[in-house]
């Protein structure tokens, strides 16, 4: 409506010069002269509405995100420190061996059974050493009956000795077979213990509570003196066993914490406490082990999963960003900011990843307290306005409520 008042207005002054100036002029003249101010008004109109909308397409349709698009800057605890891997390995752990060369009878236990101090987990044959033990059983009885025969005699001949009826010659005699004899007796017992030891050997126990983990030989096989039978492990007994780099071991003590993580529990994270660093390095690796307690009672059941970690000796609070939030085009890092209800691309300096969280350490180019896109997409632009999504509020469904309703709004007529 006002553009129509300025070109009327236009027209009337324009007819008022050509009546003034030209007044013998064809009327066709004037006419054309109208029709180019309306046409120059129209195109200047125009083009002002284009330039708004090609400005428009610049800047991009606004950003509709939700509340959890957006990540907030907050300085956190970052622990620095030198890296440790090893793996997780119970303190209790028993490889169980035969004593004795014999043939595997029975295996009474499979891998992963729980067994209890004193079960029967293998048992070997023992027809051999059973016969051996009642040799040795009639040996001692008759090493025994010979000192106690030898013994009497010795007493005999002591009695005679004091009344004159024997010599000193038979006396020394005498005592020397009773000790002869009691020489044999103390042998014979001892082979008797001996065989009976041996008898004991076949039949492999528990030395505590635990767990079978490997299991080596089976029925019919033929065990011989020092060959490994099976492993019990104590699960409630796992402690990290870790290799430090010998170059880190000077800010290494015993006291300290330590966060690490174990192969198969994805996402979850230890806490252990050193107990022990190694006096000497490794010959081979020329690294150091560290013996790390777990701190709490959640730790993996399992022996032998690799875990890697770093001890924590420095602590500093710092702003930190997480890897998803980060844009990188080469050696320049970015990340896109909202301010003012539009979304800003920021340079930013990092520094080292903390190896527990994994986020970035931010040495400029964020604040606390901004509010960074959580995942941004290469279509975005900067300077787009963006949107928050609003939280649409549940309705009351419940009958009481649904009741109250209609109850207000005819009182509120009333």
């Amino acid at each position: 409506m006002p553009q129509c008042a300025t070109l009327r207005h236009q027209e009337r002054l324009c007819r008022i010069c050509m009546m003034k100036i030209y007044p013998t002029r064809s009327p066709n003249l004037f006419i054309a002269l109208l029709l180019a101010l309306a046409l120059g008004a129209c195109g200047s109109g125009a083009d002002k509405a284009a330039n708004s909308a090609a400005n428009s397409a610049a800047a991009g349709p606004s950003l509709l995100i939700a509340a959890e698009d957006v990540y907030s800057v907050t300085s956190k605890s970052l622990a620095a420190g030198p890296s440790i891997t090893g793996s997780v390995q119970p303190e209790r752990r028993a490889d169980l061996r035969t004593e004795v060369s014999a043939v595997v009878l029975s295996v009474h236990k499979e891998n992963g059974d729980a067994v209890h101090r004193g079960d029967l987990l293998v048992s070997l044959d023992a027809t051999a050493i059973r016969d051996a033990l009642t040799s040795a059983v009639a040996s001692n009885r008759a090493a025994e009956q010979s000192f106690e025969q030898a013994q009497r005699q010795f007493e005999r001949l002591k009695t005679l000795r004091a009344s004159g009826m024997a010599s000193t010659q038979q006396l020394e005699d005498a005592e020397t077979r009773r000790n002869n004899a009691q020489s044999d007796r103390e042998a014979a017992k001892s082979r008797e213990v001996q065989a009976r030891q041996q008898l004991q050997r076949t039949e492999v126990r528990a030395p505590f509570d635990g767990i079978v983990s490997d299991r080596k030989v089976s029925a019919g096989d033929t065990a011989q003196i020092g060959q490994e039978l099976l492993k019990v492990i104590d699960p409630r007994s796992m402690r990290f066993e870790g290799l430090v780099s010998a170059d880190r071991i000077g800010s290494v003590t015993a006291g300290q914490s330590v966060v690490f993580r174990v192969s198969g529990y994805v996402g979850e994270e230890f806490i252990g406490k050193i107990r022990r660093v190694n006096p000497a390095a490794n010959a081979t690796t020329r690294q150091i082990e560290v013996l790390v307690d777990f701190a709490d009672d959640r730790h993996p059941k399992l022996a032998g999963l690799y875990a890697e970690g770093h001890v924590e000796t420095e602590k500093a609070l710092a702003l930190a960003l997480p890897g998803t939030v980060l844009v990188r085009d080469g050696d320049a890092t970015s990340v896109w900011r909202l301010k003012d209800g539009a979304v800003q691309k920021v340079t930013v300096d990092l520094g080292e990843r903390d190896p527990r969280s994994g986020d970035y350490l931010v040495k400029r180019g964020v604040a606390d307290g901004d509010r960074i896109l959580r995942h941004p997409t290469t279509q975005l632009k900067d300077g787009q306005k963006v949107e928050l999504a609003a939280v649409a509020a549940t309705p009351a469904t419940t009958p009481a409520a649904a009741a109250a309703t209609p109850a207000a709004t005819s009182a509120g007529a009333k």
